[in-house]
């Protein structure tokens, strides 16, 4: 450790004790996050007076582990979505109004955030979304479909993507916005999911009117400020292995004590832990080299990782539990009235959301895709629509 790795975390363990003295961490959550902000200890990469101290990502475990063991609020589990991609979108491609005035109370939880970005006809391949929005005076006018929105229906703000240039190329044509979801014309419709709850839904937008000062960059950057979204998304599904030992390994953990497991269970369950420590690791250098600039394959590999490796323990920790683990509660349809991840200890549900995994943020058959070509070098898929304008892509 150096001698400025030592200063700085002299600094942050000063403002951690100070945060922790002033406010208590199980109190109010919004205020405690709002002073955890205003301490720059919420994101401590990101600049001085936008929740950070501009040091390097590598210290924020640090922070994110002293307040976890304090039992402050997690502000990943209040706002996934804005948490984990809307604010480094923000950040990168947003002017100094837009960062000012979204930063904050996206971290406090006070404005969740849903990712408006999949379409009926769009998924796997999202830049051939058909959504669109066109220019009228200083605002757009927008009309179009988007599906699988998580928690649309608690959400101020969709970071949404559309298609402004249909004449050019499908990835030069899309221009990023910020949505306001309670503005005329949005229509948000609840989609029932195998464990019986709807936190998945569909959007419509109709004549939905958008002002021109809620765009993210220029007009056709659509597809350069998305990557940004997408490479987050799919480390900040990655996160959820960490912090060592914690999530779902955890719960498996516990199960295997309760009941008394066997030596061949036990044995199971560390080459699980194993699994799930390398997992956090190349998860923190995939959020280091994003935070540095530098995105390389690592988030995908983490996705990728995360995603088969959650069902892996689901299915372990289940199959613990025996005949119990066939018992479910109820499959009747419910929607979340507020934004908070059903109990880790209900282990059966979990294990049928797990299967979600391996599709949403790109499903592990894209994962592997994007790591064969772009870090084994193999060559892509065949495209005919590479050049061709979006409106004359022929279409089923």
């Amino acid at each position: 450790m150096t001698t400025t790795d030592t200063s700085i975390e002299s600094t942050i363990d000063r403002l951690l004790d100070e945060l922790l003295g002033e406010l208590d961490p199980k109190g109010d959550p919004v205020e405690f996050l709002g002073a955890q902000f205003d301490k720059g200890l919420a994101w401590i990469h990101f600049p001085e007076g936008l929740g950070g101290l501009g040091f390097e990502p590598k210290y924020q475990s640090r922070i994110n582990q002293k307040l976890a063991d304090a039992g402050a609020p997690n502000p990943a589990r209040r706002n996934v979505i804005g948490y984990g991609m809307g604010a480094p979108t923000v950040l990168t491609h947003g002017t100094d109004e837009q960062r000012h005035r979204y930063l904050r109370p996206l971290f406090t939880g006070e404005e969740v955030w849903c990712q408006l970005f999949s379409e009926p006809g769009a998924g796997s391949d999202v830049a051939g979304l058909a959504t669109r929005a066109i220019k009228d005076g200083d605002e757009w006018i927008v009309n179009g479909q988007k599906v699988w929105t998580t928690v649309a229906h608690l959400s101020k703000w969709g970071m949404l993507v559309a298609r402004t240039d249909p004449e050019l190329p499908k990835h030069q044509g899309m221009t990023y916005f910020i949505l306001d979801m309670e503005a005329p014309g949005v229509e948000v419709r609840p989609l029932r999911q195998i464990t019986g709850e709807a936190e998945f839904n569909e959007v419509y937008l109709t004549d939905v009117r958008i002002p021109d000062s809620m765009r993210l960059a220029e007009r056709g950057d659509g597809w350069r400020v998305s990557l940004t979204t997408l490479m987050n998304e799919r480390v900040a599904i990655g996160n959820n292995v960490v912090p060592r030992g914690d999530g779902p390994i955890r719960e498996a953990v516990r199960i295997w004590r309760d009941r008394g497991g066997s030596p061949a269970d036990r044995d199971e369950l560390v080459k699980l832990w194993i699994e799930a420590e390398v997992a956090r690791l190349t998860n923190m250098r995939a959020a280091e080299s994003l935070d540095r600039g530098t995105p390389g394959p690592e988030g995908s590999i983490s996705k990728l990782v995360y995603a088969e490796l959650n069902k892996k323990i689901y299915e372990f920790a289940v199959s613990l539990l025996g005949a119990d683990g066939m018992l479910y509660d109820s499959y009747e349809m419910t929607v979340p009235t507020e934004f908070a991840p059903a109990s880790e200890h209900d282990v059966r549900r979990s294990f049928l959301r797990a299967r979600a995994n391996s599709i949403e943020g790109g499903t592990s058959e894209i994962m592997r895709n994007i790591l064969g070509e772009r870090v084994l070098g193999l060559p892509g898929e065949p495209r005919v629509d590479k050049d061709l304008p979006w409106a004359d892509v022929p279409r089923s």
